[in-house]
């Protein structure tokens, strides 16, 4: 990875400071004289070994961050190449962060309302725009003059886009401490799961604990499906019975129990002669068996959550996916499984294109992580996919790139295309030999097993054809 010191220049920014960086990015205050306001840029971490990821997270970041607007995000300048160096320039947001207040927590419940409100603000505008953060935590949260600024939108979801992350892994993504428990279930769609984040903050500032703690299994993560936190009054009596009604009902495991949009926890939390408080029941033994009963009746935890409002839970277009082998660069069978992706797409106007490469690893041994003039193999491979991907003129929000990492390319393919619920696929297969006799190609392996209908391009047939042109 290339290292920067202050008074280095990239694409005309000029490096002035570095701030306090996370794990996946390294964060430097900066200025160009294009833009009239103070600039941030962000650099992602591309270590060899490191987690492809952040390789993912950067491009989904990059492509959500330009098309949001309004106060309550920071503006987006620029970005750079992964070809080259990869950053997104945008505005930096001057303010508090979020976590200085929940490290002095407990704070006064006028206060909590009062910083909860603007949260929720910020997420009414973020929703109305087709994005879900789902990442939302005191860190990611500036208080500004403004209001709140929500920041990193690594982990988000734009509805209108592909969902770069959600396409290569089901493994539950965000914070453990805040993560709503259809997250857990890896799902990734739903504007309910920021209600419930925000839930976990509003908990935060009025009890100064978290409610879930911070686990860090799977199975740690899945207790909040089954185990509610404690109430908050149970911790601080001060707190207002008006104020810990919006704390669980954003904390609602059943989503149709939780609050519907971010508007109305606004709104409750701005009018809280408006909320209704629901009466205490006394505890029986009845209500304690009764709870173990559906523990052991409910056989989905899907089931647990609840279904997503539709509006968020609608599908989307149909997926084309070109499975194209670049090993060996771009060569003539890549081209022709080009040119057939062409000819399916303009057949299926409304879908939209996953092109996948499969890098091979290996049974035995560790696969090098960088070629021979250290260059990361994973980046050098999704430059190549985009490269080949150029030609057919897509806009970036009817396409997506994705490099598999895996022993077994047709397991790859199919497995995303399971995953993804792909409607096509088109696959290239290589002239025959002695051992894909034996150990059977990629592509039939792919027909074999596919869900879905298959486009197989030979290279054998495109250079017979050519032979017999006059």
């Amino acid at each position: 990875m290339q290292k920067f010191e202050a008074g280095a220049s990239i694409d005309g920014f000029e490096l002035v400071e570095r701030l306090q960086s996370g794990g996946m990015a390294t964060l430097w205050r900066a200025r160009n004289p294009k833009f009239d306001f103070p600039l941030l840029l962000k650099i992602p971490f591309l270590d060899p070994g490191g987690d492809v990821s952040v390789i993912l997270g950067f491009e989904a970041e990059e492509l959500i961050l330009k098309r949001l607007s309004g106060p309550h995000v920071p503006r987006f300048a620029a970005s750079g190449s992964l070809a080259k160096v990869p950053y997104i320039a945008m505005e930096f947001v001057a303010g508090v962060a979020l976590a200085e207040l929940t490290n002095r927590a407990p704070q006064p419940p006028d206060e909590v309302a009062r910083i909860g409100g603007e949260i929720a603000k910020a997420l009414a505008a973020l929703h109305r725009q087709k994005v879900v953060h789902l990442d939302l935590k005191p860190e990611n949260i500036i208080v500004a003059e403004r209001g709140a600024v929500l920041l990193d939108f690594g982990l988000a979801r734009h509805a209108e886009l592909p969902d770069l992350l959600g396409e290569e892994s089901s493994v539950p993504m965000g914070t453990a401490a805040y993560m709503s428990p259809e997250q857990v279930l890896g799902e990734r769609s739903d504007p309910a799961s920021d209600i419930f984040a925000l839930g976990c903050i509003l908990y935060q500032l009025a009890t100064g604990e978290e409610p879930f703690g911070r686990p860090a299994t799977f199975a740690g993560m899945k207790r909040r499906l089954y185990h509610a936190p404690k109430p908050p009054r149970d911790i601080d009596k001060a707190i207002p019975r008006w104020l810990e009604a919006v704390i669980l009902r954003c904390m609602e495991v059943d989503r149709s129990k939780r609050y519907g949009e971010a508007a109305h926890v606004l709104s409750d939390l701005r009018n809280p002669d408006q909320v209704v408080v629901a009466r205490k029941s006394a505890p029986s033994n009845e209500g304690t068996w009764g709870a173990i009963r559906n523990f052991f009746h409910r056989t989905d935890e899907k089931s647990l959550v609840g279904e997503a409002a539709s509006s968020a839970a609608r599908a989307g277009p149909p997926i084309v996916l070109a499975a194209v082998d670049l090993a060996n660069g771009s060569d003539a069978l890549a081209g022709e499984v080009r040119n057939e992706t062409a000819r399916v797409l303009a057949a299926r106007q409304d879908s939209w294109l996953a092109c996948v490469t499969v890098l091979k690893t290996e049974i035995v041994g560790k696969t090098p992580d960088v070629d021979e003039s250290g260059r990361l193999v994973y980046l050098q491979r999704l430059v190549a996919l985009k490269d080949w991907a150029r030609p057919l003129h897509l806009p970036e929000d009817r396409i997506s790139y994705h490099v598999l990492e895996a022993v077994s390319p047709a397991d790859a393919i199919l497995n995303y295309a399971e995953h993804n619920d792909v409607g096509h696929i088109v696959v290239g297969a290589r002239s025959s030999s002695a051992i894909r006799r034996h150990l059977g190609s990629v592509s039939t392996k792919v027909v074999a097993r596919a869900l879905c209908s298959v486009s197989v391009v030979r290279l054998k047939a495109v250079e017979e054809e050519k032979r017999l042109r006059p």
